[in-house]
């Protein structure tokens, strides 16, 4: 792709003079709709595998870990890209900005190939680790196997979709999510059951429609960029090794990674808590993750249009429009987290049925979905604080919290509380975890404003 774009004269991007309430809406609506998207075809993935076994489910329930990882690795690059893409272009760094964006896609790539080497060798392993049902492991490694030996869909679309956030084109972003959920929604009853003249793949079906999808999103998103997105150019002579900017994208991306790769660690080992109860409660753990993505989705939807404002404007020294834009997520969070509470607490059992739910499987996920839903408000403030962060590089603080309230406040609290021989009272170890992130997270956000605030007016005078 030599020199793909003509070069174009740059304008005054819309991220530093439109109103900042506006401004917000417009980049975060596209992507928080891309995000519902994504999370409906998450959650159609497990319910047309619920319809084989409960087995089939809790082989892609005991998948997720792996997936979590390599979505770790895909958000945190991303993050630290998007954030300094952000801020060259706020600063009008324009030659820097296409420095980033190359060297993010050559650092895409090399991680895609780490993944197929992982999901090769290490998806059978992977399974026998965490239980000896036979059927769970099959499942289990034909799915993980298909869905890391092809991602480099998922690749694709993280690395060029954050290009045409970064520049506010989430309007852009959303088509691309949309185009490979509805791939994804097609192709996954065809695939698993077997439909018109196809072979019954089952779980296999389901992973190979889902990486279908991530592959017409991420080659929709390089078309969008070649295309539509003039302030940035992407070009094979800068697709490479650059030291100085990958450790400026692992500076602010790092922390990201390692991050979500608690959740990873989080998600594993309270699986093994809870298969030590009955194979169910991991099958409840698995649909948690699922409908609890209906309401995160679109936070981190919101998250993805203000990053890059915040970014801008931190970048533009504009302080005053990096609170309103904090401020104004903050609000809109909690609200959304307000609504995923409602429902947990009031239809759980409604919310179950969607995954084919025995008995049992209702006995256990109804008072879980009531006790795990007690930690969603808390969830929304946590979630933008930790982004505020990461945007204006200073990522340190959310991995704290993250540490915190995953490795030395949930898990530990689970293992105590199972120790009672009360599965319920595992539940608990949410709420408990996310009342210690909400403290943290309101300090680090505090202390960070204070500091931009302060370094901003030592620039200006």
């Amino acid at each position: 792709m030599e020199n793909v774009k003509k070069s174009i004269p740059p304008q005054e991007n819309k991220m530093g003079v439109m109103p900042v309430a506006k401004l917000l809406i417009s980049m975060s609506a596209p992507m928080m709709i891309s995000m519902i998207v994504q999370a409906c075809y998450n959650i159609v993935d497990s319910i047309f595998v619920s319809q084989l076994s409960e087995n089939a489910l809790n082989a892609v329930s005991l998948a997720f870990p792996l997936q979590q990882l390599m979505i770790a690795v895909c958000g945190g690059t991303a993050v630290g890209m998007n954030a300094l893409l952000s801020q060259s272009l706020g600063a009008k760094k324009f030659d820097k900005a296409n420095k980033i964006a190359n060297t993010g896609i050559f650092l895409f790539g090399l991680s895609c190939i780490i993944f197929v080497v992982i999901g090769i060798l290490f998806s059978r392993p992977f399974f026998m680790m965490q239980t000896d049902v036979s059927e769970i492991v099959e499942y289990g490694t034909d799915y993980a196997t298909v869905c890391l030996v092809a991602s480099i869909g998922i690749f694709t679309q993280f690395c060029f979709e954050k290009i045409l956030q970064a520049t506010g084109r989430t309007f852009l972003t959303m088509i691309t999510h949309l185009i490979g959920a509805v791939v994804n929604i097609i192709l996954d009853p065809i695939l698993i059951f077997g439909l018109f003249g196809f072979p019954r793949l089952e779980v296999a079906g389901a992973a190979i429609a889902t990486v279908s999808g991530q592959i017409v999103a991420g080659l929709m998103a390089i078309i969008f960029n070649v295309k539509f997105n003039p302030e940035v150019h992407i070009t094979t002579k800068l697709m490479r090794w650059d030291t100085e900017i990958i450790k400026d994208i692992y500076k602010i991306g790092l922390p990201s990674i390692i991050m979500q790769s608690i959740g990873s660690v989080m998600t594993f080992s309270l699986n093994k808590i809870l298969i030590a109860f009955t194979t169910t409660a991991t099958a409840v753990f698995g649909a948690y993750f699922k409908l609890q993505s209906f309401i995160f989705m679109p936070i981190f939807g919101l998250n993805n249009g203000m990053v890059p404002i915040i970014a801008y404007n931190y970048g533009a020294k504009r302080i005053d429009r990096i609170k309103k834009t904090v401020s104004l997520s903050i609000m809109i969070a909690v609200s959304i987290m307000l609504m995923g509470l409602l429902a947990f607490e009031l239809c759980p059992h409604i919310l179950l049925s969607l995954f084919n739910a025995s008995e049992e499987m209702l006995e256990i996920g109804v008072p879980a979905l009531r006790i795990i839903g007690i930690h969603f408000v808390f969830a929304g403030f946590c979630i933008i604080a930790g982004s505020v962060c990461q945007a204006i590089g200073n990522p340190t603080h959310s991995l704290i919290v993250s540490i915190c309230r995953q490795l030395v406040v949930l898990l530990p609290s689970a293992w105590i509380l199972s120790q009672f021989g009360r599965l319920e009272l595992v539940w608990f170890a949410f709420p408990i975890a996310e009342c210690v992130s909400l403290i943290l997270s309101a300090i680090f956000l505090s202390k960070t404003l204070k500091k931009v605030k302060r370094k901003i007016n030592e620039i200006i005078t």
